[in-house]
């Protein structure tokens, strides 16, 4: 079947009132038991963008979730989180077998304004990853963050006070930062998968140092990297840093100093003509970064050859 038009879902009470819930205890702060969420067979599928965060673990559904062009199966439980404003695409099976559990944190983006989180909050990169590459959490991770959500549970079913919103802000900064923490433990975790995106990435860079998309194309960017290896541009980053040390960019421009070394030090080319090689318009801008990431001009490091 295909798509609908994509639904637009501005305020908590809404996603309330859409999913067969009671309306919100707070209008812009709910944390949504997910077995108690209905699905109405004639939205189905449906693509649906949200105007306020959310931040899930959801175990035993039963369909498929399409998010940046991802596709991925809940067949365990896994920790995920999506932005305003970012689409996603929803597939329920109709006739569900499996027992559906878990919990959707929705937070809207006016709950936190007037406090640092507000601008901070966009510094969690993973708000940009794709949804197969969702945090999968080991029992007691999931443990610590359940009882986090507990506490934001607890603060706004008791009386609100002036205190209330700060609270909740700071539970929320904890769940936030163990949920990065936990992030940089699957990057390690997780080594042959991530080591084999680090192979792929210097393979990808390799033929393309090697092919005539240099010089038509110029430098390579981290988004055409990116998706060719099917992964988002924050996690390729988040991943290459936690493995390396080193960003997408880093390793685009050590591929690049690594073949005008071999120019360089193998042909009579001037550097002009390995600059624009290497996709320079200018050979000056060649010239600079040469020299930034050697700290030797082209001509100094070809002149240590001879």
């Amino acid at each position: 079947m295909a798509d609908k038009k994509i639904q637009r879902i501005k305020t908590i009470s809404e996603f309330h009132q859409l999913r067969g819930l009671p309306k919100p205890e707070h209008p812009l702060i709910s944390v949504v038991d997910y077995s108690k969420i209905k699905h109405s067979p004639e939205n189905n599928p449906i693509s649906v963008v949200f105007d306020f965060y959310s931040i899930s673990i959801k175990r035993g559904l039963s369909g498929k979730m399409v998010y940046g062009q991802q596709e991925y199966d809940f067949d365990e439980g896994v920790m995920f989180f999506i932005a305003p404003n970012q689409v996603f695409r929803m597939e329920v099976e109709p006739n569900p077998t499996k027992k559906r559990s878990g919990w959707i944190l929705l937070i809207h983006p006016d709950f936190l304004w007037n406090t640092p989180l507000a601008k901070t909050i966009k510094q969690y990169e993973y708000f940009d990853y794709f949804v197969n590459e969702a945090l999968f959490l080991s029992e007691k991770e999931e443990a610590t963050i359940n009882s986090i959500i507990q506490n934001v549970q607890q603060e706004y079913h008791s009386n609100i006070d002036k205190y209330s919103q700060n609270i909740i802000i700071s539970q929320i900064e904890t769940l936030l930062n163990y949920s990065e923490r936990f992030y940089q433990r699957q990057f390690i975790t997780r080594k042959i998968t991530n080591h084999k995106i680090l192979d792929r990435l210097e393979k990808i860079l390799m033929d393309y140092f090697n092919s005539d998309e240099i010089i038509t194309k110029g430098l390579p960017t981290v988004q055409y990297i990116a998706n060719i290896l099917n992964v988002s541009q924050s996690y390729l980053s988040g991943l290459l840093k936690v493995l390396t040390g080193q960003s997408t960019q880093q390793h685009i421009h050590n591929k690049l100093i690594e073949k005008a070394k071999e120019k360089l030090s193998t042909t009579n080319l001037s550097v002009s003509e390995i600059a624009y090689e290497l996709g320079f318009e200018h050979s000056q801008s060649f010239s600079k970064l040469f020299k930034t990431k050697t700290s030797l001009s082209p001509l100094e490091f070809r002149r240590s050859f001879n």
